[in-house]
């Protein structure tokens, strides 16, 4: 057995050169997740797993305060050799660890894992149970961007690209903007998007705090798409590693009429290109039988550009106190039949 010892790890250079030498670097490890966490006023860690002083692992973990009782996260991470099974052994004793010493109900973690066998049997050997909730987006949309643009446009669906190119040939405008300033009005178009498709929007600080940390290092660009200066639709876009992320979208009732989405989406994916990544993700799509999802439509837009379904492992939680994690559990179960999702 290799000996595992675990540090803080305090150096932004240190976690963000171990997290983009690994193939499933995302931003929900980065060190500007935490940073973003840190903002709204969270507590957060970030471990480094050693292994004969060479850092061979990192976990960002973040405390996420609930009336019902605050609980341990772990999103998109850690990112360790999950076929290592000292470094699982010794994962599973760290958030415990940080989980006893915070008070936490239970921890739970999304890893960058695919949904199959292996890691399903990883985490239920750990003490892991499946969560009622996810974390993050699990069921994914993602395109091979490596391709030359002429290939990627003729596997989209034929609409889509019609779309694409009706945009274009209408002159509909694309801009980007870098000013975490523009997150207010992408705000006010997130809460007329929500009161349309009924979901409930983020916050103007939690938009706000995001976009600002990752503007820092120019990991991020708010594309805007007008039609003679009428607003259509807007676009969060995050930049990390070799992935761009279609993180939050709004939308008018003018675009509706216009195809302003597809044209940001079609821009978004030239500019992941230019910076030389290899994917882009359309974050989160719904089960393609499941037509009573409330984001049905919307996964029919995304997968329309061509990509393939990727499915993460489902949230795992490792309960810590049983009593409160059942009335979690429970309030959880009626909230996600209530939202659908």
């Amino acid at each position: 057995m290799a000996e595992i010892t675990v540090k803080d790890i305090e150096e932004k250079r240190i976690w963000e050169d171990f997290a983009l030498s690994k193939a499933e670097a995302n931003f929900l490890q980065s060190w500007n997740w935490g940073e973003f966490h840190k903002a709204l006023g969270k507590q957060i860690f970030r471990t480094g797993f050693f292994e004969k002083e060479k850092l061979t692992g990192i976990m960002l973990a973040i405390i996420e305060p609930a009336r019902r009782g605050k609980y341990l996260t772990v999103p998109g991470g850690p990112i360790i050799n999950w076929k290592n099974s000292d470094l699982t052994n010794a994962l599973s004793k760290e958030v415990k660890k940080i989980a006893r010493e915070n008070s936490c109900v239970f921890i739970r973690v999304r890893p960058q894992l695919k949904s199959d066998e292996f890691s399903k049997t990883l985490f239920k050997n750990l003490g892991f149970v499946k969560a009622p909730m996810h974390l993050h987006a699990e069921l994914t949309s993602q395109l091979d961007i490596t391709k030359p643009e002429e290939e990627l446009m003729s596997a989209m669906r034929k609409a889509t690209r019609y779309e694409i190119k009706k945009g274009i040939k209408e002159g509909i405008k694309i801009s980007v903007s870098k000013d975490e300033k523009d997150i207010k009005k992408f705000y006010n178009l997130q809460i007329e998007t929500a009161k349309r498709q009924k979901f409930i929007p983020f916050s103007y600080k939690f938009l706000y705090e995001q976009f600002k940390v990752f503007a820092q290092n120019g990991n991020v660009l708010l594309y805007k798409a007008e039609f003679q200066n009428i607003l259509l639709a807007q676009a969060f876009i995050i930049f990390y590693g070799k992935e761009a992320v279609y993180h939050y979208g709004a939308s008018t009732d003018e675009g509706r009429r216009h195809p302003g989405a597809y044209l940001i989406q079609w821009e978004a994916i030239r500019e992941a290109k230019k910076r030389g990544m290899t994917r882009y993700n359309f974050w989160g799509v719904a089960p393609e039988n499941n037509q009573r999802h409330r984001f049905s439509g919307l996964s029919l837009f995304k997968r329309g550009f061509g990509g393939e379904d990727f499915e993460y492992l489902h949230a795992q939680d490792l309960i810590i106190n049983y009593p409160r994690y059942l009335i979690n559990y429970l309030i959880e179960t009626v909230r996600k039949k209530i939202r659908n999702v």
